[in-house]
C-alpha cells in the first residue's frame, strides 16, 4: 500500500494556515513531489520522517515548488546524512541546483544528484517506478506518475478446475507448467496480470493531452485546481486549471479518485470548488495540510 501525505495545498504563497502544494509518498522510503518552503517542518508536523527522503521530484522551477529543498538539505546536513539525495526536475533543474549547491554556504556533506527529465521512466525501485510527462504551464514543466508494476494473479476457480490446488500453485509459479491428472497445465492459462496502483501528480498546468494520457485509469489524480470555473479566464491567462477542468480530466481519464489541490488563496472557503468538481466527478477530495491517503 502506498501512503500519501499532503504537506501543502496552496498556490504560490503561504498563509497562516496553509503552505504551497507539496506531497510525501511513503513506500519503502519517503519520496517528495515538490518541496514547499519549510517542507521539513511540515514533515515533522505530520509524522513523515525527513531522514528517510530518498528522492525529490520537482514539477517546475517556480519558487513555491522548490524553496523547501534548500532548507531540507541543510537540515539533513546538520543531522549527519551520508546517503545520496536524488533530485529530478524539468529542463534547467540540473544547472540551477548544481550552481546553488556549489556555493560554500549551501554545501552538503552528502551527495545531491540532480537530473533533468522530460518524458518516460526516470526512477525505479523494486516496488514502483516514476515516469515524467510534459505539461503546459508556460515554462519547462512536468508531471509525474508513480506506478507499481502489474502483479501475476491466479484465476483460482480456473486453476482448481484443472486440478491445481495447495502447494501446486507454488510449483506451477516456479516451473511455468505442470502435468496434473495427466493433463498439461500452463501458468499463462490460469493466471492474469493485475494492474499495479498508480498515482499521478499534474504539477501546475492547464488541461492538456499529455496529462490526460498519463492519468488514464489512475487510482488517484492529484491535479492543479487553482481557480473556480467562474475564474476560468484567470486560469487560462496564468496557465492553471479550474476545479471543473480537473474533474473533467479525471472523468475523461477514467481515474478512480481526484484530489483537488494548489488552490489560489483568494478562496478562503474551498467547498464551492469541491461542489463544482463533484458535480462532474463524484469521487473528488479537497487537499488539506495533513490529509493522509492510502492507495
Amino acid at each position: 500500500m502506498i501512503g500519501l501525505t499532503v504537506l501543502g495545498s496552496a498556490a504560490s504563497l503561504p498563509t497562516k494556515r496553509r503552505v504551497p502544494a507539496c506531497y510525501a509518498a511513503r513506500y519503502g522510503g519517503v519520496y517528495l513531489f515538490d518541496a514547499c518552503e519549510g517542507v521539513q517542518r511540515q514533515m515533522m508536523k505530520y509524522g513523515v520522517s525527513y531522514s528517510k527522503v530518498k528522492a525529490v521530484f520537482l514539477t517546475h522551477l517556480h519558487a513555491d515548488h522548490w524553496l523547501g529543498l534548500l532548507g531540507l538539505t541543510q537540515t539533513l546536513n546538520m543531522a549527519g546524512r551520508r546517503e545520496k539525495l536524488l533530485v529530478f526536475g524539468p529542463r534547467g533543474t540540473k544547472k540551477f541546483f548544481e550552481t546553488l549547491f556549489s556555493t560554500r554556504e549551501l554545501h552538503t556533506s552528502f551527495p545531491v544528484a540532480v537530473k533533468d527529465v522530460r518524458k518516460g521512466e526516470v526512477f525505479k525501485t523494486e516496488l514502483f517506478a516514476v515516469e515524467a510527462f510534459p505539461v503546459e504551464h508556460g515554462c519547462a514543466a512536468v508531471g509525474y506518475a508513480l506506478k507499481e508494476p502489474s502483479k501475476l494473479r491466479f484465476h483460482e476457480e480456473k486453476a482448481k478446475s484443472k486440478g491445481v490446488k495447495g502447494v501446486l500453485f507454488t510449483e506451477l509459479s516456479n516451473k511455468g507448467e505442470l502435468v496434473v491428472n495427466d493433463r498439461k497445465v500452463r501458468l499463462k492459462d490460469v493466471t492474469y496480470r493485475q494492474p499495479g496502483k498508480k498515482i499521478v501528480f499534474s504539477g501546475d498546468t492547464r488541461p492538456c493531452n499529455e496529462l490526460e494520457k498519463a492519468a488514464k485509469d489512475a487510482d488517484l489524480l492529484v491535479m492543479d485546481s487553482c481557480f473556480s470555473g467562474a475564474d476560468a479566464g484567470l486560469a487560462k491567462d496564468k496557465k492553471h486549471s479550474t476545479a471543473l477542468q480537473a474533474a473533467q480530466t479525471a472523468k475523461k481519464a477514467k481515474a478512480k479518485k481526484l484530489l483537488l489541490t494548489h488552490f489560489s488563496n483568494r478562496y478562503e472557503d474551498r467547498l464551492p470548488l469541491l461542489k463544482e468538481a463533484s458535480a462532474v466527478f463524484e469521487e473528488t477530495l479537497l487537499a488539506e495540510e495533513g490529509l493522509e491517503l492510502t492507495i
